[in-house]
């Protein structure tokens, strides 16, 4: 929220610090309990500690006073400043510096000095005192709180300065103004209004960092009221950063001030111009300009990311990552120790990201290239900007020239959706780590001007996040603080809840944005609502919330959308266990997404089209759709896809009996890692994994998952998930135990709806009954499996059931003549009858006298004359011999 949050004049007045100023009155209610308690506050070198320390020290009821970080950095100086502004006078402050230093503590001076009553004291820059002092003053925060009274802490310190462990402490970060905030800041600054094309300018390229606007005000001077004499040279230049950053810099040893120097080199391309990712091209789309010229699209000016207000941070920004590689070979060129790197990192200067670095505030960058110490130079731009390497497409050299003049005035609603585009054709077409990215920048550069397209990137790019199976980028797209009321808002803050696995919370949130469904005609909001459905269990409502917004999709012939919403739909379709509905959107689906050029959205496609291949046992057409599926998956990231894709060639492995090829398959899917699966879909394909590594002999490996599947199972997000536990405790458990397990499944199917998995239980407790040698308490659950596999026209596991029903003697539907007794000889009737009951060559053998090769030969001429392939098809044969009527 802009404007003033407080009225009166002579306190400083504050701009988009609600959050801020509502702890800070918390703390001070606290010191009128005589509970006292600290707060620090953190930020940037000008985002507005020391103004919101002066602002708290005005509205504090009682006495108040701030004290600046000490100028002399000698030991103690820190605590000597401190006792001198609680008791000016000389021998007060001797005898409290005294006091401070002994045994009682700093803790027990400020109580004699305040005298027990209500006190606010404010320490600045906590960062900049000197370390005895800091001991002390963490040690006094430590105390409890009766030992000062009623005296409440409000201490600044920098964002890279790790905060001392005070029990029951608060912590707030700073961050950016919003454009409004800025703007109206701008307004304090300048009595005088700017013209208006320089005050956008302005609002651009300080990205809201408060202290870099004032500072660009200040250094304008009369220029920003004319509006004469100022080029299209940046308006934040390295002066104005120099002095926003230049004490922070300048603390530093000259080792890592050097080093940041080389990151901020390696990055840089032109004096005013963004660095851009070494090694990767940028796509160039055409924008049209407000007079009909057509220019490149710029890249966009910074990645989203900590201490970032907005996208555009200037024209020029270090938020683009910057390979490790380069910054060594430059550091070995200019003679600069790497040794500081790892300090730089862990002080939250620098991030670190696999092999690439990045400033975390992208004004850091600028200024530290601005303060270079001696040695370390600008290099110039490998290409001249007039080279025609754009003009003719050379991607991989024009990548390394900035956007021209003419983009880089365009405005940022059109540079918005210019990446909203490019981050569109990623999502349909291309990586979606990339898409994610565009996405992002084009969410920040929409920002407050475009709220509802803004809040469309985001949730794209929390989609492109999704498929490619990054948790932390879903969060970082999932942003609470820029996510309008109501459904928006919950769908944020309810994923967010699932996300780091805070159940209840996500699921009492995303309810109310699945009961707004009924009140919801755009299909964009519908996608969302469908969403949540699915996060929370719910795959009935899920499925017909997407079945609602793809008829309004069509209805409102949005082409594009409409191949979108049918992956939706098969996947909830999928999940509900509703394989031939989920079989014919996805075909319908693949259509769309052909015709459409949506290669990621058609992968997925063929990937719902392997696992519903995969239950009908058709093997073929499981690996032509799953070899679709990855050979799109893989280069553009769709973990989901993949993981699909994977699971459905396991399950076919394991249907044509190559139980220990699948749980090779699966292992990774179920496991974290590098290699693993998707986060979304691992539990749901640990009890395909329990089954095919039980049947390999893996079973602790089995044990292991079902373990960690158990505290899945009872968090209500899946309805199938208690039987299938119980299915996978019963093929855990050892004796008789597995007989009650078995049946806890069963029952629990009854409730859930899934007749698939119902049908695989069955089969598997048929399975372990005829090894149980009980035939006849097998034949009931393997001819219930049998049916349903028949209905639901899964043909391979239907012949399974259909075998070991066979083999308990049971009827399948097959024709054999009862009058081929006739055709046996006694001895070979004997002996069939011997082997339908479960016998081996070996007992028939030693049951009648005989040798196991005689019994052999007997068996195979039963085989001919039956016109049976197996002993698995006798116990059938010889079970509609006893049941003739006799006579």
């Amino acid at each position: 929220m802009s404007g003033a949050t407080h009225a009166a004049a002579p306190g400083p007045r504050l701009y988009d610090r609600t959050t801020e100023l509502a702890a800070v009155a918390r703390l001070s209610a606290g010191a009128g309990t005589g509970t006292g308690g600290v707060l620090f506050v953190t930020g940037d070198p000008g985002e507005g500690r020391t103004a919101l320390l002066a602002r708290a020290a005005h509205d504090f009821p009682g006495t108040a006073l701030c004290v600046a970080a000490p100028p002399h950095r000698g030991p103690w100086s820190g605590v000597r400043s401190l006792c001198a502004a609680l008791a000016p006078h000389p021998p007060a402050g001797r005898r409290a510096l005294r006091l401070a230093r002994g045994e009682a503590g700093l803790a027990a001076a400020v109580g004699s000095l305040t005298a027990g009553r209500p006190a606010l004291i404010c320490l600045d820059d906590l960062h900049l005192w000197d370390a005895h002092s800091r001991a002390a003053l963490t040690t006094a925060w430590r105390e409890p709180g009766s030992r000062w009274g009623g005296t409440v802490w409000l201490v600044s310190a920098a964002r890279h300065h790790r905060l001392p462990d005070v029990p029951d402490a608060e912590a707030l970060r700073l961050g950016r103004l919003t454009r409004d905030g800025a703007r109206a800041l701008l307004g304090d600054l300048c009595p005088v209004p700017p013209p208006a094309g320089l005050v956008e300018r302005l609002l651009d390229e300080t990205a809201g960092h408060p202290g870099v606007l004032a500072a660009a005000v200040r250094r304008l001077g009369s220029a920003l009221v004319t509006g004469t004499g100022l080029t299209s040279r940046p308006l934040v230049d390295g002066a104005v950063l120099a002095e926003v950053y230049g004490g922070l810099v300048d603390s530093l040893p000259a080792d890592s001030r050097r080093l940041l120097a080389v990151v901020a080199l390696t990055g840089r391309t032109e004096t005013s111009d963004p660095p851009h990712p070494p090694g990767r091209t940028e796509a160039h789309t055409p924008v049209a300009e407000p007079h009909g010229h057509v220019q490149a699209d710029p890249p966009a000016s910074a990645a989203p990311g900590r201490g970032t207000g907005r996208a555009g941070a200037g024209r020029w920004s270090q938020a683009y990552e910057v390979g490790l590689g380069a910054v060594l070979a430059t550091a070995r060129a200019t003679r600069t120790s790497v040794e500081p790197l790892d300090g730089l990192i862990a002080g939250g200067l620098l991030c670190r990201r696999g092999d690439a670095l990045r400033f975390e505030d992208p004004f850091l960058g600028r200024a530290a290239l601005a303060s270079a110490p001696t040695g370390i130079t600008p290099a110039p731009s490998p290409v001249p900007a007039s080279d025609p390497t754009l003009v003719r497409g050379e991607g991989h050299r024009a990548d390394r020239l900035g956007p021209p003049p003419a983009v880089r005035a365009l405005a940022p609603v059109v540079r918005g959706r210019a990446q909203l585009v490019r981050g569109l054709a990623a999502l349909a077409g291309g990586p979606v780590m990339d898409a994610h990215e565009a996405l992002l920048q084009a969410a920040e550069l929409l920002g407050d001007r475009e709220p509802a397209e803004a809040s469309d990137a985001r949730f794209l790019a929390m989609e492109a996040a999704w498929a490619g199976g990054d948790v932390s980028a879903c969060l970082a797209a999932l942003d609470p603080g820029k996510a309008a009321r109501g459904t928006e808002r919950d769908f944020v803050v309810g994923l967010r809840a699932a996300l780091d696995i805070r159940l209840d919370q996500a699921r009492s949130v995303l309810a109310r944005v699945v009961a707004r469904d009924g009140v919801e005609d755009d299909p964009r909001l519908l996608l969302r609502a469908g969403s949540a459905a699915l996060v929370v269990g719910d795959t009935a409502s899920a499925a017909r919330i997407h079945a609602r917004a793809l008829v309004r999709a069509r209805a409102e012939h949005r082409s594009a959308l409409v191949p979108r919403v049918l992956e939706h739909l098969a996947y909830a379709e999928l999940r509900a266990g509703r394989y031939s509905r989920a079989a014919r959107t996805a075909h319908e689906g693949l259509r769309a997404a052909e015709q459409t050029g949506q290669r990621n959205v058609a992968a997925h496609q063929h990937a719902v089209l392997a696992l519903v291949a995969s239950v009908a046992g058709d093997g073929r057409t499981v690996r032509e759709h799953a070899g679709r599926a990855l050979d799109t998956a893989r280069p553009h990231g769709l973990v989901q896809a993949a993981t699909l894709a994977e699971w459905a060639l396991a399950r076919a492995e394991f249907g044509h009996g190559l139980a220990a090829q699948a749980t090779a398959r699966l292992l990774p899917l179920v496991r974290q890692g590098p290699r693993s699966g998707h986060f979304a879909l691992r539990m749901l394909v640990i009890p395909c994994f329990v089954e095919a590594a039980v049947a390999s002999g893996r079973r602790a490996e089995a044990r292991e998952a079902a373990e960690e599947y158990a505290i899945w199972a009872v968090q209500g997000i899946d309805g199938t998930a208690p039987a299938q536990l119980a299915r996978c405790r019963a093929l855990l458990a050892p004796g008789e135990e597995p007989a009650y397990w078995f049946g806890e499944a069963v029952r629990r199917h009854e409730s859930c709806g899934n007749d698939f998995e119902r049908a695989r239980t069955l089969l598997a407790y048929g399975t372990w009954l005829r090894r149980r040698r009980r035939p006849g308490d097998a034949r009931g659950p393997l001819s219930d499996a049998l049916v349903t596999f028949e209905r639901a026209a899964a043909e391979g596991w239907a012949e399974h059931a259909r075998s070991e029903l066979r083999a308990t003697g049971g009827t399948t539907g097959g024709v054999t003549d009862p009058a081929a007794l006739g055709r046996l000889t006694p001895q070979q009737q004997r002996i069939a009858r011997l082997v339908a009951g479960g016998a081996t060559n070996r007992e028939v053998a030693d049951r009648l006298t005989l040798s196991p090769r005689t019994v052999d030969h007997h068996l195979r001429s039963v085989f001919a004359r039956l016109g049976i392939r197996s002993r698995v098809e006798l116990p059938g044969v010889v079970g509609r011999w006893d049941a003739r009527p006799s006579g």
